[in-house]
């Protein structure tokens, strides 16, 4: 059984920092490229962060650049996002994705941390 477990929101004032991580099982983790989403109230869910199966070549939302770290360690079966100089624009759900290809594309979600960002 697939599962995606989310861990690490929280309220946080401007400017700190949170480190989100999401532990997988149920699949090989790495063979999956692992990605980060949040949704904010009235908003799409949108593409924060992802990593491939791998490591290395990473990719950032444009507002998260340079704030935001996505790494793994495929030794845990773990997905991590460190963010840092947080603003209330950054306030979300926060999911976690796993994508495998398996002779077709797959994805898994967690069921979401909150995070908050407010004075």
């Amino acid at each position: 059984q697939v599962q995606l477990v989310e861990s690490g929101g929280g309220l946080v004032q401007p400017g700190g920092s949170l480190r989100l991580s999401c532990a997988a099982s149920g699949f090989i983790f790495s063979r999956a490229a692992m990605s980060w989403y949040r949704q904010a109230p009235g908003k799409d869910r949108e593409l924060v962060a992802t990593i491939p199966s791998a490591g290395g070549n990473t990719n950032y939302l444009d507002s998260v650049k340079g704030r935001f770290t996505i790494s793994r360690d495929n030794a845990k079966n773990t997905v991590y996002l460190q963010m840092n100089s947080l603003n209330p624009e950054d306030t979300a759900v926060y999911y976690c994705k796993a994508r495998l290809v398996v002779g077709r594309i797959v994805d898994y979600w967690g069921q979401g941390t909150q995070v908050t960002v407010s004075s």
